[in-house]
């Protein structure tokens, strides 16, 4: 099943079930008004929102309209909670390793999160807005997992089955505000600003086989300006799994039914398989080559993610999005 949201009915949208081709969609009216809604009686809504994705895809729904990327806010357009990890280990060293600061040991037995931005996140079409190119603008494509609600102090086994639906995100990072934030030891704020989610969400039974041990094993494809930027395997070199990841997020405080659980940015130890954000292309450049060559993103640039299955379908929709100057108030 694939879900996602329409942007109408206010600032959570309207949900919708979407066909598997992502060609045509349903309102789920009379089940859920929002995904929000869903989520936090998933056990008894997600049976009702198969029977109408079954009847959508056997030509037996009502009310069916063709489905335009445009009309598609994020399919969660705010969330209670969005945590993100770094559990990319090739991803972590590397950029460490250009800030010239060492990775922890903790890192390798326990997952690095922090609080991200959730009270908005930008549609899948919707621009990147930033107030200056010196921020070092930078993309971060990662996958997603939403949860229903789960219980404080959960075994990465129990948290496995409170993880609902997968997506893909474009996790924004100002590179340059970065190094300040950190050095005052408090986390990040002004360098992360809103980020954009995929057009769909689907369950984990969409994806197949792709989908075991709690990760995604397809490469998650990047374009700038329609050239090939990356595609790192996303089931490969991922130091701690998805459940993994929600369970550590609920050691001390349970998770609010449409909580996001980031992965980090996807990257390999292979670095032909290109990168997922600016930040590593460059660190790698730098160590080849002695500087980085590739500058961060500049207003006018166009970045495309998307994820394809065994098939070359398209699972979650791209997340395209033009890079714009956002003009003081």
């Amino acid at each position: 099943m694939k879900l996602g949201s329409l942007k109408e009915g206010g600032r959570d949208g309207t949900l919708v079930v979407v066909s598997r081709d992502l060609a045509r969609a349903v309102r789920a009216t009379g089940i859920a008004a929002t995904l929000q809604q869903a989520l936090e009686d998933w056990s008894n809504i997600a049976p009702r929102l198969v029977a109408l994705s079954d009847a959508l895809e056997g030509g037996g729904a009502d009310g069916v309209f063709d489905l335009e990327p445009a009309q598609l806010a994020a399919p969660l357009p705010r969330a209670y909670e969005f945590v993100d990890g770094s559990a990319y280990l090739p991803h972590v060293e590397r950029v460490r390793r250009a800030r010239g600061a060492e990775v922890p040991e903790s890192f390798y037995t326990d997952p690095l999160m922090y609080q991200a931005t959730s009270a908005g996140f930008l549609g899948p079409r919707d621009p990147v807005r930033v107030t200056s190119e010196d921020y070092g603008i930078d993309l971060e494509a990662e996958i997603v997992v939403i949860t229903d609600d789960v219980p404080m102090a959960v075994t990465p086994e129990q948290a496995a089955g409170h993880i609902q639906l997968i997506g893909l995100v474009n996790d924004v990072s100002l590179r340059n505000l970065i190094p300040g934030e950190l050095a005052k030891g408090f986390g990040f704020l002004q360098s992360k600003p809103r980020s954009a989610l995929s057009p769909v969400f689907v369950t984990p039974d969409e994806l197949g086989d792709a989908w075991r041990g709690c990760k995604l094993h397809r490469p998650l494809v990047t374009h700038i300006n329609g050239e090939w930027f990356g595609a790192p395997e996303a089931g490969v070199d991922m130091q701690f799994d998805f459940s993994q990841l929600v369970a550590h997020a609920a050691k001390t405080r349970p998770l609010s039914a449409g909580t996001i659980v980031g992965s980090g940015t996807i990257a390999n130890q292979d670095t032909s398989l290109g990168a997922s954000c600016f930040a590593e292309k460059r660190t790698v450049e730098a160590l080849e080559h002695g500087k980085p060559r590739t500058p961060f993103m500049s207003f006018g640039d166009r970045v495309r993610i998307e994820m394809f299955d065994a098939g070359g379908a398209s699972i979650f929709g791209a997340i395209e999005q033009l890079v714009e100057h956002q003009a003081a108030p």
